[in-house]
């Protein structure tokens, strides 16, 4: 037990003791539904060890307390019955909890360290003067947990740039765990592998994790930072597009390559273009291009669309203009803009 937990500890149960004494002396004004406050508290500050012994503690300091009440009436026994059964709540909730042997605040805590350790996964690295990258990610029902995720490097701060979009069997909370533990293993296969090396580990390690929804869709983009030539590799991904700025012109970057985590020895096929000044390539998920009601293709029309009106007179704040426009709601959504300035 930390210190800080004993210490809570002692003054929560100086607080029921006083919740006793309240109820015995003043039963009109202080009815026994004030022990309620003491197991609220313990519910949020006490661990999974401390927790069941405090509920059993406070329920039975009640139980004494109701043979010192002048009068056993109907309206007693259902305030009895109802914290019985918020102690009954509690305690389940105590015995989930101590699966991860962690609850209350400190639990919510680690929850929040996990999510932003995945945000921090996605953080593009800075670039040399003519450049621009940018990212952006919501998840299904708006939470902070999603399926979708983004990885970056740029290995010793020189010419290469390696960016890659994540997609994970499942949406929202449900896809969140997997998402994190894989943007940690993906971080560290893209900034210690080449290039062409990095999908086929990516789908080792998938493969050796043995999970029911045990695949995820990628898309890989290493660029040189000097000329502006790059590689694409998709994993059973969406294509890439790009924009041609001496024409105008979208084109979509096809390339071939199973879902990872499922085949033995996958071979991911390149494609290969080069980044004039003023171009751009979008990376995105299937959330930004398909429905329910409308397949890929005429989605990433769509997107293309999109990109030709929002990105028009300015590249900065695109891919979050772009992601609040496009995409269903009820999916995870990612989205990352490359742009070579003119």
């Amino acid at each position: 037990m930390t210190r800080t937990v004993g210490f809570a500890l002692f003054w929560l149960v100086v607080m029921t003791a006083g919740a006793a004494l309240l109820a015995g002396i003043f039963p009109d004004s202080w009815p026994l539904s004030v022990f309620i406050f003491p197991m609220v508290l313990g519910s949020i500050v006490l661990g999974p060890r401390q927790l069941p012994w405090f509920i059993v503690l406070v329920l039975t300091v009640m139980a004494l307390s109701l043979t010192q009440q002048p009068e056993i009436t109907n309206r007693l026994v259902v305030t009895v019955a109802i914290v019985f059964v918020l102690g009954f709540i509690f305690l389940l909730t105590s015995f989930r909890r101590s699966q991860l042997g962690v609850g209350g605040a400190q639990g919510e805590s680690m929850l929040v360290d996990l999510r932003d350790r995945i945000q921090s996964q996605g953080r593009l690295p800075a670039l040399p003067a003519g450049w621009y990258a940018e990212s952006a990610l919501r998840s299904a029902g708006g939470t902070p947990f999603a399926g979708d995720f983004v990885v970056a490097t740029r290995p010793g701060w020189g010419s290469r740039l390696d960016l890659v979009v994540v997609d994970v069997s499942g949406k929202g909370e449900d896809a969140g765990t997997r998402a994190l533990l894989l943007s940690g293993a993906f971080s560290g296969l893209l900034g210690a592998l080449p290039p062409d090396e990095f999908l086929p580990a990516a789908n080792d390690y998938l493969l050796r994790q043995h999970w029911e929804e045990g695949f995820a869709t990628a898309v890989h983009l290493t660029a040189d930072l000097d000329t502006g030539e790059f590689e694409l590799r998709t994993a059973g991904h969406p294509p890439a597009v790009q924009l041609y700025a001496g024409s105008g012109r979208w084109a979509v970057h096809e390339s071939q390559g199973p879902v990872l985590g499922i085949l033995e020895d996958a071979v991911f096929v390149p494609s290969r273009g080069r980044m004039s000044r003023g171009d751009a390539v979008l990376l995105y998920t299937d959330g930004m291009v398909e429905t329910k009601t409308r397949d890929i293709g005429l989605g990433i029309d769509k997107l293309v669309g999109q990109a030709e009106r929002l990105l028009r007179t300015s590249f900065d704040d695109g891919a979050r203009r772009l992601i609040d426009r496009l995409g269903s709601r009820n999916d995870d959504r990612a989205l990352l803009l490359l742009h070579r300035r003119r």
